[in-house]
């Protein structure tokens, strides 16, 4: 009952070098002052943005090497999502963990090519699927010959430009994996509720956290950045950074 939740944190793509940097040198002193063990996350593409014009991200070659620096430098573990099969293992060369982006959690060959890196695979569940539907994405990577496997949990469609969580999901797919995950700001997005952009509600993430804490997940899912109001991807639902350390105070 004593084991400390996994904690998932980072901007949500990677806009700098700086930006990188500020971000992992506060996730390090979170790691030392809680003994706890945060990843670092960020994408290198961004391929499912609303607008053709919105920003997506260095891309696979340089995007990869920028976080192969952060854990070099930081010695933070990488996790990082895939958009197509051919990623997978250059991504699987440095990330920790492997993400299947929800819109993307039934693509069979995307899921293969994740569990063949041997590396664990997080899956999001789709905005349109239930925590049960979640046992087919599971058996593929199972089948693949790879048993670490994450799932996690981050809202469902709820009429249009607007999600609603279900926590039921939580304990239905620990049926089908020992960890769950809260993804906590893409669960108060708002999606192409923008004008071209998604927007959210970053008010509502700690709510979200304890309540996912009170249906048992394992851990959180946080986006944050040093200024979410001038961030490139997802700012209306990610945290400020400085805000980061009393939602983890409040989940340990």
């Amino acid at each position: 009952m004593n084991k400390k939740p996994i904690f998932i944190a980072g901007p949500c793509v990677i806009e700098s070098v700086e930006i990188l940097q500020t971000v992992a040198e506060e996730l390090v002193r979170l790691n030392q002052k809680f003994g706890i063990d945060i990843i670092f996350k960020a994408s290198f593409d961004k391929a499912n943005r609303t607008s053709i014009t919105s920003y997506r991200g260095p891309g696979l070659e340089k995007g990869i090497q920028m976080l192969g620096d952060i854990k070099d430098k930081y010695g933070l573990k990488i996790l990082t999502d895939i958009h197509e099969s051919y990623q997978a293992a250059p991504v699987g060369e440095i990330a920790d963990v492997l993400q299947i982006p929800a819109f993307l959690c039934r693509q069979t060959d995307l899921l293969v090519a994740a569990a063949q890196t041997g590396k664990t695979v997080n899956i999001k569940k789709a905005q349109f699927l239930s925590g049960i539907d979640m046992q087919y994405p599971v058996q593929k990577v199972l089948e693949s010959g790879n048993d670490k496997v994450w799932l996690t949990e981050r809202g469902n469609m709820y009429g249009y430009n607007n999600l609603a969580v279900d926590f039921r999901n939580i304990p239905d797919m620990h049926q089908w994996t020992s960890t769950v995950i809260m993804d906590c700001t893409h669960a108060v997005q708002r999606p192409g509720g923008g004008g071209g952009c998604t927007s959210g509600n970053r008010e509502f993430v700690p709510m979200m956290a304890l309540a996912a804490k009170a249906f048992g997940v394992d851990g959180y899912f946080f986006e944050t950045h040093p200024d979410p109001e001038k961030a490139l991807s997802d700012g209306p639902n990610m945290l400020f950074l400085n805000d980061l350390e009393k939602v983890i105070v409040s989940l340990l």
